[in-house]
């Protein structure tokens, strides 16, 4: 190397240094790579011996790899020294540009265990000559830094011994430097190939957990007992569910595919969408109910969690889907007990209190709350008359009487049917509460003086018409106590009011019997039609004989144009409908035959009962949708139809269903928000599946079955001849 005018020689080291740094680089390991860096010193530069000092962690540099001809100094390696020692060594040395050369006069100085040592030699015979405790440092900085200055040090070459006994000179110099830069490339390199196998060992030792954590996931979610299901989160598909599990699907009775066309605000029940949002808004859960295919809804509890991405932003919604549909039938149930008399199915009187008190306030002078408009009774008001809220006292007399002569059963009777009759000539939103014993309640809402007094005459004529119970008829009659409610006035004080008042009625009443003959309550004996038998032909409501008078029935295409129709109608044909002309005194009618148009029915306001009978070719009642006055409906021999939601459209409050009728159709009278009892003339049991599925489907409606003996509907069907 020394002969530096031979450009060959120079070219022949370049070669043989890039042929070693080049295996140097190969090596697969880390030691592998050090051990090749010392080797590839003894081999193309030209020492007997050379060492890698590699940077730890903690700053102090060890002994990674010796190379030494004859086979010495293997004992340094993992021998320490510390970062200060090093760096007194190497500002201490000579500076070679990189290099760093410490005579022997200075090198004895900073010898250690790290280091090789040698007995004292003789003192150099010429200038140049090697000294055997010399030493030469070649600092490695981490590759790609210009200048070992400015890189952070990763490790030391040290060299020592030349093979011609003399100082390195200027080739030999920069050769050493080239040297040991590529060498800290491929130390740089080594330790980045062994991070990366590392990381490729933890990625496919999170790879393998990630798969194993969605497999347990996905059956997790499929075989999920209670129903699960993911949605979209964000954009323009916000909401939109991308996946469910079975259980979700059979809930709702929907199949998979059709569930991802949805949302759950699209599944939601009208009432629910503000809970639903409510929820998607704060997060948690909530109970709500859901729709299922056929057009039922399910009660449900929806617990939603947010699925992140990597960067920790919302990605999916996690609902889990809980059916609380027999809780919800449970509580409902015990609610309704709990608030409605067990007898009459009416609130009682706590219900009453609860109510009325929802619409009285503690303070009428202070401006309106949120939410709550004053009540004010009309006689505070002063000027033209106003409406308020009536409260009436409703006590009936005669029912010691019925008691003591019928028994309490029949007593028990006359309540209910008395109920029926109170609750059937309110209107909707009205209520009518049982408050104990023979006593009712009554609140109705925005009636004016004038008007709260139609309403009794109504509902007394109402109650004091006659009862027919068990082929008997019962006669009995009621006092009414009007009280008007207000803001500021305490409810017990209403009612106490309207109490006083219905007493004054009930003493001025009985002050006027006085004057006249005692009169017992009997029985009506002035009808005597036995009841009919049961047959195997279509059931129609029959009226008595001599109570046939009370009916008109005629055929309007004969009937002259002045004749208004009044009371009870029979009609033939949907011509004769047509020509009743909305007539406002037209409260029972009764279709006979094959009429399948019934829209005429929707101008008739007056109507409150509807007897259809022996019309085979109806299959739906969609034109009744509108009879909000209809509160009786009696149907026989209509073996075609299929579809009650029309009815359930209606105000109807009383179902009678003649024989022959599917029994499972009748589960769309659900919808029919006021419907309180039905009646099936049906040869069912008690424990039938129909019939308990029926129930299930009714909660709230009494759903009753009677065969063998007909009873007499409110306001039975006209029979001619």
């Amino acid at each position: 190397m020394e002969t530096q005018s031979e450009p060959y020689v120079r070219l022949a080291s370049l070669r043989q240094m890039h042929r070693t740094t080049a295996h140097a680089s190969s090596a697969r390991s880390l030691a592998d790579t050090l051990q090749r860096i010392v080797d590839g010193v003894v081999e193309a530069l030209g020492y007997e011996s050379s060492g890698v000092h590699v940077v730890r962690p903690d700053g102090d540099l060890v002994v990674s790899a010796v190379n030494k001809q004859d086979g010495s100094g293997a004992e340094r390696v993992g021998r320490v020294a510390t970062r200060d020692t090093w760096e007194q060594r190497l500002e201490a040395g000579e500076a070679w540009g990189d290099l760093r050369f410490v005579p022997s006069t200075q090198g004895r100085e900073f010898g250690g265990d790290d280091l090789p040592g040698y007995p004292d030699g003789p003192p150099p015979r010429f200038e140049d000559q090697w000294h055997l405790s010399d030493r030469l440092f070649a600092p490695m900085f981490a590759a790609g830094v210009q200048g070992g200055s400015y890189g952070e040090l990763i490790g030391v070459l040290s060299v020592d011994r030349p093979r011609n006994g003399r100082r390195p000179g200027a080739w030999g110099r920069e050769a050493l430097q080239m040297y040991a830069f590529q060498a800290a490339i491929a130390i740089s390199n080594a330790r980045l190939r062994a991070d990366m196998q590392r990381a490729l060992v933890r990625l496919e030792g999170e790879r393998q957990a990630l798969r194993a954590s969605e497999e347990s996931f996905r059956q997790a979610f499929e075989y999920a007992p209670s129903g699960m299901a993911i949605a979209e989160m964000g954009g323009d598909q916000h909401g939109r569910i991308l996946r469910t599990n079975d259980a979700l699907c059979r809930l709702l009775g929907r199949p998979a595919s059709a569930m991802r066309r949805y949302s759950f605000s699209d599944l939601v029940h009208p009432e629910d969408g503000g809970t639903l949002l409510r929820m998607s808004a704060e997060g948690g859960g909530a109970e709500l109910r859901l729709g299922r295919r056929d057009g039922s809804y399910v009660w449900v509890s929806l617990r939603n969690s947010v699925v992140a991405d990597a960067a920790g932003g919302p990605r999916f919604l996690l609902t889990h889907v809980e059916d609380v549909q027999d809780r919800r039938d449970r509580e409902f149930h015990l609610a309704h007990l709990a608030s409605h008399d067990a007898l009459t199915g009416l609130p009682n009187s706590a219900e009453l209190r609860t109510r009325l008190a929802e619409q009285l306030c503690d303070r009428p002078s202070e401006d309106e709350a949120k939410g709550h408009v004053h009540t004010v009774a009309p006689e505070e008001t002063g000027g033209a008359p106003t409406r308020g809220l009536a409260v009436v006292f409703c006590d009936l007399d005669g029912m010691y009487e019925v008691n003591e002569r019928f028994g309490h059963p029949v007593g028990d009777t006359v309540l209910v049917e008395v109920g029926k009759r109170l609750e059937a000539g309110l209107r909707e939103g009205d209520t009518v509460a049982r408050y104990g014993g023979d006593e009712f309640v009554i609140l109705a809402h925005r009636l004016a003086p004038d008007e709260c007094q139609e309403v009794l005459e109504r509902l007394r004529l109402a109650v004091e018409a006659p009862l027919r119970i068990d082929g008997r008829f019962i006669r009995v009659t009621a006092s009414f106590g009007t009280a008007w409610a207000a803001c500021g006035t305490p409810v017990k004080d209403v009612l106490h009011t309207a109490d006083l008042r219905m007493f004054e009625e009930k003493r001025a009443r009985a002050a006027a019997r006085a004057q006249e003959p005692s009169r017992p309550v009997v029985t009506e004996r002035r009808i005597a039609a036995p009841m009919p038998e049961c047959t195997g032909a279509p059931w129609v409501p029959q009226r008595p004989a001599v109570q046939r008078n009370m009916v008109r029935t005629w055929q309007t295409g004969a009937a002259p144009s002045a004749i208004t129709p009044t009371g009870s109608v029979e009609v033939r044909s949907a011509q004769e409908l047509a020509r009743l002309g909305g007539s406002p005194h037209v409260h029972r009618v009764v279709l006979r035959g094959d009429v399948t148009d019934l829209s005429g029915l929707r101008r008739l306001p007056a109507l409150r009962d509807l007897v259809i009978a022996d019309n085979p070719g109806l299959s739906y009642l969609d034109e009744l949708e509108g009879c909000h006055s209809l509160r009786f409906l009696a149907v026989s021999g209509c073996g075609s139809l299929a579809d009650w939601v029309g009815a359930a459209g209606t105000g109807v409050m009383f179902v009678e269903v003649g024989p022959g009728h599917a029994v499972a159709a009748l589960k769309t009278l659900r919808k029919a928000g006021r419907l309180r009892r039905l009646t099936l003339r049906e040869a069912l049991s008690e424990g039938d599946e129909d019939l308990e599925e029926l129930r299930h489907h009714l909660p709230g409606v009494q759903v009753q079955v009677q065969v063998q003996v007909q009873v007499q509907a409110r306001g039975e069907a006209a029979a001619t001849g």
